[in-house]
């Protein structure tokens, strides 16, 4: 399987990103492939606070929320999955799929034994790791989610995102920094490009073009079932503390979208609503985790 892997220099004095790199590598079913991940913070730290991200991002995404959580006292660990950020780049695409993305975060859970978990998820972090816990209940304990959603199958995707996914299908090459400045205006030009710096070029972006088609939006699409149930447990069985923030400006998974996922999560509270935030929320990331950690505490 070829395979690239985005040169160290691509990352070299990222704005608001001084932060190490951890790396694991062959995780089950995955030999070969490299992982990469920010482990901030004590190792022996009450809370492990999980941080996933979406499509088109990487774990860049957190830098804003990772310091209030490790100041804080709490562990931060923050995977890239494979096609984004420095993990490893496969470059077929019929590599990325529901399952296998979901595989890797469960075995990479498994892998550095994570306990006391608090999931922090938004896009495609929750589409993909919603669906954790109904398979490993003991090891998670709270959940800051924001702007996502379960892929059921069972619900008509939205015109937002179909839009979305045929423009993505549309611009193969996409420009990362460029979108990503679109969706955030107040976004530097440098935190721009440290955005797009894991993909020089469309060759690495398999994962980015993939992503979007992997949506469940029928009840037998991959995902789809495991979605399901992972909706019937956060219905049922929930326990934890939950804390929801949305962006408001969100054209896909914005507050309709969110105020549905509330009622299946057992518990939620009202959400906090970012009024002028859109879809990357964890760009307001100091007060969302300031307030989070109030709550969830």
């Amino acid at each position: 399987m070829a395979t690239l892997r985005t040169p160290d220099e691509r990352f070299a004095n990222l704005p608001g990103f001084a932060f190490a790199p951890h790396y694991v590598e062959g995780l089950a079913g995955f030999d070969g492939l490299r992982v990469h991940y920010l482990d901030e913070g004590p190792k022996e730290a009450t809370q492990t606070f999980l941080c996933l991200h979406g499509q088109p991002t990487w774990c860049y995404l957190y830098r804003k929320m990772l310091p209030v959580f490790t100041g804080a006292g709490a562990r931060v660990v923050a995977p890239d999955l494979f096609g984004f950020g420095r993990s490893d780049k496969p470059t077929e695409e019929t590599f990325y799929t529901f399952t296998r993305h979901r595989d890797m975060l469960r075995a990479f859970v498994e892998r550095l034994d994570l306990t006391n978990i608090t999931l922090v998820c938004q896009d495609w972090g929750g589409i993909l790791g919603l669906t954790l816990p109904v398979d490993m209940p003991a090891r998670f304990t709270r959940l800051l989610v924001m702007n996502t959603a379960l892929g059921t199958g069972d619900v008509p995707l939205g015109k937002g995102f179909l839009d979305w996914r045929a423009w993505s299908n549309k611009n193969p090459d996409m420009d990362i920094a460029r979108l990503m400045k679109r969706a955030i205006p107040q976004l530097s030009d440098g935190e721009a490009a440290a955005y797009a710096a894991p993909f020089p070029d469309a060759s690495y972006k398999a994962g980015v073009r993939r992503f979007p088609n992997l949506v469940p939006d029928n009840p037998d699409a991959d995902g789809a079932a495991l979605s399901r149930r992972a909706r019937d447990w956060w219905h049922a069985d929930w326990n934890g503390k939950t804390f929801m923030a949305v962006g408001a400006q969100d054209p896909v998974l914005g507050l309709p979208v969110m105020n549905n996922l509330r009622k299946v999560i057992r518990g939620c509270p009202e959400p906090h609503i970012v009024p002028d935030a859109g879809h990357f929320v964890q760009e307001r990331g100091e007060d969302v985790a300031t307030r989070a950690l109030r709550a969830l505490t």
